[in-house]
């Protein structure tokens, strides 16, 4: 999917912060100053977009999953919205403490509500006292707004795309750590040397955080396809070699019968 400078420009994607909010090591990105605000050059955008959009096609066609980070309130729905139409997982309420570095805990909180679903479905729900139910009523809510959208994430991502580094600095620091690539849509008040595939881009209107989401989701999209194709390609193999095999194995029998 091609980037277009207009659309991002459509998009209010080169609009940045107030000047005197700057972080210098966005001047790279920054194409000029109007009215105190900092305006965005969008052709680095656009190749920026480019650029990080390859590396997650290859990321998502070797079927690791991409962590997708936004709980601010702009970017929130727009992200579970796509990352939940590529399959990927999503964090979008606050997020929660060692996500990444204490990974088990977190898988085995997810465990609890799958098991909490099978109590419901076998019956020993109801066996449990009014108050007991609600308790668990409870704690599967809360444990479903806070992790149901990493369900199926069984290990830990292959990367991170986040919507503004400043506001989830802890999710990029656990990252950092485990030497997990982060994706991120960088402002002009951001420090870009945190991220490892920069996207310069107006992180607070909406209309902008959707446009930049449509280009990258576009491109896993086309790596899950990749691996789709790929793996057709290599069960159409297995089954042309099976017969063959097969009868290879029939001569040797009749010969040994002779």
């Amino acid at each position: 999917m091609a980037v277009e400078v207009k659309e991002l420009l459509e998009a209010g994607v080169h609009f940045g912060h107030l000047t005197r909010k700057w972080d210098p090591n966005m001047a790279p990105y920054v194409y000029m100053e109007r009215n105190g605000i900092h305006i965005i050059n969008l052709y680095k955008t656009a190749a920026k977009i480019d650029e990080a959009g390859e590396a997650l096609a290859k990321i998502a066609a070797s079927g690791r999953k991409i962590l997708f980070v936004a709980t601010k309130k702009q970017a929130k729905d727009i992200v579970a919205e796509k990352a939940g139409s590529i399959t990927m997982p999503y964090i979008t309420e606050r997020w929660p403490g060692g996500m990444l570095t204490n990974f088990v805990t977190i898988r085995k909180a997810v465990k609890k509500m799958a098991m909490i679903d099978r109590m419901k479905k076998d019956g020993t729900f109801l066996t449990l006292s009014k108050k007991e139910r609600l308790q668990v009523d409870r704690l599967r809510a809360k444990l479903e707004k806070n992790l149901g959208s990493i369900v199926d994430m069984t290990r830990l991502p292959g990367a991170l795309f986040v919507v503004d580094i400043k506001r989830e600095h802890i999710a990029i620091k656990e990252a950092q750590k485990l030497n997990i690539p982060i994706f991120a849509m960088v402002d002009t008040n951001s420090d870009p040397r945190q991220v490892d595939y920069v996207i310069p881009a107006n992180d607070d209107a909406s209309k902008s955080i959707d446009k930049v989401l449509s280009y990258v989701t576009a491109s896993i999209a086309a790596g899950l396809a990749d691996r789709k194709s790929d793996k057709e390609d290599q069960d159409d193999d297995n089954e042309k070699v099976a017969p063959t095999k097969k009868r290879a194995s029939k001569a040797v029998v009749t010969d040994e019968e002779e």
